[in-house]
């Protein structure tokens, strides 16, 4: 039992550091950015409305370029489970923005983690723990993971391509490229193409067993964003093909933002992604996250310069050369530093709009009126920062004298089916607010619908409780 225990710091001890990092830029910095919208907005819908599509997001706000549901979907599913028990403790959605960030993040360190393993196998433990040292020091790579950008989701099946062209399995490596290319962004050509041309030069592969291959994952490829987007999108669409037209054949991506000791094993696998940064840098609109891809390649070639310093550090110039290799490691960790405290300070309207939040809750006020200009929803603001739960919607009516079972039944209406729980904790919250008349409404609807509730004697006290402070002591002694 003991050597079992020991076995999971081994086993998972490098996936816990470089997860903990990760997990704490999420908790310290939930919000998220424009670039993030669509999928960050994909979630939510997918997650609080799921089959009323007419409520949407994109169907309001559908960006410059369509983007794909496929791995909104995959993420939603993974976070479903933490964002249920959100509902139903009917906690703020901002912490299902949280879990569905976490949920992203696994998914990225997990495919991180295959290519890792096939790092260790084929250069040894040594260059493995260089490679999570500067994966840990170095801050885009772990904070961009947990983002629910394009990139961060081709990145995720591009670490899987890694994994398996160090394996040996070309073809597979080829088919998640593909995959991704079609899919997820079709800038990943430009990774494809130089990987595939080095593989057809040094006869790794076939052309003719490319194509057997790898046909077969294209149309299925294809098959299925076409069949996934043009439900969610409602009209036939292939959002990689409309991006690829955008952006290659009109360019117009400009419009919206201009912007070592090598080791011959690893000459081999670095030459196409130096390709795929050159293919890139001829586009004019220009952004970290779209090489983000390459990162992790990048990392592999620097840990292997960097196991070669430190098995020759006794040596007099290898010495001052481990030396330089720590300072930079230091001085990366700074960095890292340094550029987290900048973007904790770089969502500004999600700070604000929580500040709103709280400002509420203390004034207790029946009206609060805010408008999300473009600025606020490019810097921090996301469905994600809605609180929109019973009880709040039943105490900002505009019209109190309605009732509270007009908003019931507004809910019910746009598919939301309520609970015995949920709404024993809507009257909670509206007793903590002393708004007893709407709390007892709240029972009254529930009590027409004696099929669905069946009341407590807790529940009964607590309508004694609520008849006597609104309709006066004779009225609860006559329910009594």
């Amino acid at each position: 039992m003991a050597s079992k225990s020991c076995q999971i710091p081994r086993q998972y001890g490098y996936d816990l550091l470089l997860g903990s990092i990760a997990a704490f830029y999420v908790f310290a910095v939930p919000y998220t950015k424009v670039e993030e919208s669509f999928n960050i907005q994909a979630m939510h819908d997918i997650l609080y409305h799921q089959l009323h599509l007419d409520n949407y997001d994109h169907f309001e706000f559908p960006g410059v370029v369509p983007r794909t549901f496929i791995g909104s979907f995959l993420v939603s599913i993974l976070a479903s489970p933490a964002v249920l028990a959100i509902k139903l403790f009917q906690l703020p959605k901002i912490y299902g923005l949280i879990a569905v960030r976490l949920a992203l993040g696994g998914i990225i360190l997990s495919t991180l983690r295959f290519f890792r393993n096939q790092i260790r196998d084929k250069f040894g433990h040594q260059v493995e723990a260089f490679f999570v040292i500067l994966t840990a020091v170095q801050f885009h790579l772990l904070f961009y993971c947990t983002r629910a950008l394009p990139n961060v989701l081709a990145l995720g099946v591009v670490n899987l391509a890694y994994g398996y062209w160090f394996r040996g399995n070309f073809y597979a490596a080829l088919n998640c490229l593909i995959f991704t290319t079609l899919v997820f962004r079709c800038d990943m050509l430009l990774l494809l193409c130089p990987i595939a041309l080095e593989l057809l030069l040094t006869k790794s592969i076939s052309l003719w067993e490319a194509i057997k291959y790898c046909t077969g994952i294209a149309l299925l490829s294809i098959g299925l964003t076409i069949l996934v987007d043009s439900i969610m999108w409602k009209k036939l669409m292939w959002p990689e093909f409309e991006v690829l037209w955008f952006n290659s054949v009109l360019n117009r991506s400009s419009e919206w933002g201009l912007g070592v000791l090598l080791d011959r094993r690893v000459l081999f696998f670095v030459l196409p992604v130096f390709s795929f940064i050159s293919l890139y840098s001829k586009l004019p609109h220009k952004e970290l996250r779209f090489i983000i891809s390459s990162v992790p390649m990048f990392n592999l070639s620097a840990a292997v310069a960097a196991s070669r310093i430190y098995n020759n550090r006794k040596k007099t110039l290898w010495k001052l050369l481990n030396f330089i290799m720590l300072g930079l490691i230091l001085i990366s960790l700074g960095c890292t530093i340094i550029m987290f405290l900048a973007s904790y300070g770089n969502y500004p309207s999600g700070h604000a709009l929580k500040g709103l939040h709280q400002m509420g809750r203390l004034a207790n006020t029946n009206k609060w009126w805010v408008h999300i200009d473009a600025f606020s929803a490019m810097n921090g603001i996301s469905r994600f920062c809605e609180n929109d739960y019973p009880w709040r919607r039943i105490s900002l009516m505009e019209r109190p004298e309605l009732g509270a079972g007009t908003v019931l039944n507004e809910m019910e209406k746009d598919g939301k089916k309520l609970t015995k729980w949920e709404l024993c904790r809507v009257v909670k919250e509206l007793r903590k607010f002393k708004r007893h008349k709407q709390a007892l409404e709240v029972y009254d609807w529930m009590n027409n619908r004696e099929e669905r509730f069946r009341l407590s004697a807790s529940d009964a006290a607590i309508q004694l409780d609520l008849i006597a402070k609104v309709r006066g002591v004779s009225a609860a002694e006559d329910f009594f």
